[in-house]
């Protein structure tokens, strides 16, 4: 038990900060914008750490039974603290961009920020990296339509029948997430795995996380997604508070929630990309884009039709540019089934250029 406790001393940190913050709430809210902002980024590390046993659990299942299913554990844990996060902070501060921007914002920095420096670390470690390219153009399609039919198409639906076409992408996104989940464990599962030549180990050898239970990895995982979340709750209030009156671009907000639900992703995918399995950054970099939109957008647009509070979805004439530029830039770069430091460089370019956009507002 001891050296249970020990191990998940991340979790446990971060139960106490929840319980702290929980405490001290009225004061954290009332005490002025540097508490609130103090506060903000306490509770974002605290998220971070819990976040960082969330990977090392999905990187048990993952070696356990194996791609696609343990990254897809991660991309789905990540997305229900994305739309938790979401759901909060739309409670305390409605924003009808909050959505479209956040999963923009989550787009670039799985594409172009994880998959960019994964690449560019692996690349300048390993050289060039393999995959099953079949995976990359499933994701990319995939991607391109489900953002296209949500994120591009409703700027040019007239306000009197967003109900109607919330309703329809709602049944849209459902049905492609339904087929893609068909073909992801079913028939086609070997679009989304690489067989790797196996490393030699030392007699008596075990894997990695041999001696750890499925069960108990599942349980914490679970217990850490939810502890994100109330960590999350308070963190949200904090961030209101802090960012008021400050002048700050609105995308800081959307920035701060997409990085809180990718970081289990980042830890998980730069470890793969240094490990030389290519093929995990590729389903956890693509993998959680596709989700992100994919999933987030009907629970966001239900939570719409259920408030009669439109969301505006449509993106910008500028993040509609950058996305179409990163899908293309994608599509190049993965078409080969190997990836190497300069595609890697590439991608972590626009993922700077997006960075410079948020920050002087665009």
């Amino acid at each position: 038990m001891r050296a249970v406790l020990k191990e998940e001393r991340f979790l446990l940190l971060a139960l106490v900060a929840a319980l702290v913050a929980y405490a001290t709430e009225d004061s954290l809210l009332h005490g002025g914008r540097l508490v609130a902002l103090i506060a903000t980024g306490l509770l974002i590390g605290m998220i971070v750490l819990a976040s960082v046993r969330v990977a090392h659990h999905a990187e048990v299942l993952a070696e356990k039974v194996g791609d696609p299913y343990g990254t897809m554990i991660l991309t789905l844990s990540a997305v229900l603290v994305e739309v938790v996060i979401l759901g909060i902070m739309l409670t305390h501060h409605p924003a009808p961009t909050l959505v479209r921007d956040t999963i923009y914002a989550a787009v670039m920095l799985d594409l172009n920020g994880i998959l960019g420096l994964a690449a560019l670390m692996g690349g300048l470690r390993h050289g060039e990296q393999a995959y099953n390219d079949d995976s990359a153009r499933t994701y990319s399609v995939m991607i391109l339509t489900a953002m296209g039919v949500s994120m591009v198409v409703p700027e040019f639906v007239p306000r009197e029948h967003w109900r109607l076409y919330s309703a329809f992408t709602i049944g849209a996104m459902v049905l492609l997430y339904g087929v893609f989940l068909r073909m992801q464990v079913g028939a086609h599962s070997y679009f989304f795995s690489y067989s790797y030549p196996e490393k030699r180990r030392k007699a008596g050898a075990e894997p990695a996380h041999a001696g750890e239970s499925r069960k108990r990895s599942i349980l914490l995982l679970c217990a850490g997604v939810v502890l994100i979340g109330a960590l999350a709750e308070v963190m949200s209030k904090t961030l209101g508070v802090g960012l008021a009156g400050s002048g700050a671009p609105p995308m800081v907000a959307a920035l701060v929630v997409a990085a809180i639900s990718a970081s289990p992703e980042i830890l998980t995918a730069l470890r793969a990309a240094l490990a030389n399995r290519m093929q995990s950054v590729v389903n956890i970099a693509l993998g959680a884009s596709l989700s992100t939109v994919i999933l987030t957008v009907p629970v966001m647009e239900a939570l719409a039709l259920y408030s009669d509070q439109p969301l505006r979805m449509g993106m910008t004439p500028v993040q509609t540019v950058m996305v179409f530029i990163t899908l293309i830039v994608a599509a190049i770069n993965l078409n080969d089934g190997e990836t190497n430091a300069i595609e890697g460089m590439t991608h972590f370019v626009l993922f700077a250029t997006f960075i410079m956009l948020s920050l002087i507002g665009l």
